[in-house]
């Protein structure tokens, strides 16, 4: 047998056995493929600000919101959903102590609450006091003045008081005045709970500097009443855009100092200017 009819022999046998080997799958079988899941990071849900926040600002619905957070980055500062699913609502009377900007996390340390150290200077309009006069039942509505209500402040003197009067005699000293709190409480604790006013309480109101002092002044005087102000006097403005407004007996324009040839008049132990013409 020739050389060539062997290697032609030799060539018919080894492809007569890979095919064997194909056909059992031997031969381009894929390896088996396994597969390895990522481990996954534990998260939790934080409170953030949901827009820019500027010191005092109110943390009213809509300005706070959760967001994801790895479980292992979360400090103990941060307020979570799971240790405060209602945070939302919780903090909604709050105010900035700082400045908060948007998708930064909240901490409690720049939060004022009501009724905490800071928080009545923080609701405070740039150039407004806020005062506190004596006040029961009877001389605030029966107990109906909340805070954000607005208010006239009356001057009522007996006989014997303020410049020994014989008559019993009210006035309005300042009218539509913003109440900032009642006996301390800035809000119903519940919707829908009694709020009454005990005797020997106080009411605490938003005046200027100078209604500040005429408040003061006029306290020594007589008993303060608040005559509560329907909110359709406001004409649809703004709270903080209505300003409280002081008698003309007590309004100084300038505040208490004299112009030109102005006369000084003395009343009730009041003291106001008016101009010579």
């Amino acid at each position: 047998m020739s050389k060539m009819r062997i290697l032609m022999f030799a060539m018919a046998i080894g492809s007569a056995i890979v095919a064997g080997l194909l056909a059992k799958g031997v031969i381009g079988k894929k390896p088996e493929q396994v597969v390895v899941e990522a481990p996954v990071a534990k998260t939790t849900e934080v409170l953030v600000a949901a827009k820019d926040l500027l010191m005092g600002d109110k943390l009213a619905l809509g300005t706070l919101s959760w967001k994801t957070w790895p479980q292992e980055n979360v400090q103990q500062s941060m307020i979570t959903k799971d240790a405060q699913p209602n945070a939302l609502q919780d903090y909604a009377e709050a105010r900035a102590r700082l400045a908060i900007y948007q998708g930064e996390t909240v901490l409690e340390k720049k939060i004022l609450m009501p009724g905490k150290g800071g928080f009545m200077s923080s609701i405070l309009p740039k150039g407004m006091r806020a005062i506190s006069v004596a006040i029961s039942a009877r001389s605030s509505a029966g107990g109906f003045i909340l805070p954000d209500d607005r208010v006239d402040v009356i001057l009522t003197r007996k006989p014997g008081q303020g410049g020994n009067t014989q008559t019993v005699k009210s006035e309005t000293v300042v009218s539509n005045v913003r109440v900032l709190a009642v006996n301390q409480v800035f809000r119903q604790a519940n919707a829908g709970d009694s709020v009454t006013v005990e005797k020997g309480e106080t009411a605490t109101l938003e005046l200027d500097p100078h209604q500040s002092e005429v408040i003061a002044m006029v306290e020594s005087s007589g008993e303060l009443s608040l005559a509560l102000r329907s909110i359709a006097e406001n004409d649809g403005k703004k709270i903080d855009d209505i300003m409280p407004q002081l008698a003309e007996k007590y309004n100084a324009a300038t505040n208490g100092k004299r112009v030109n040839n102005d006369t000084l008049y003395v009343r009730y132990g009041v003291e106001s200017y008016a101009s010579v013409k």
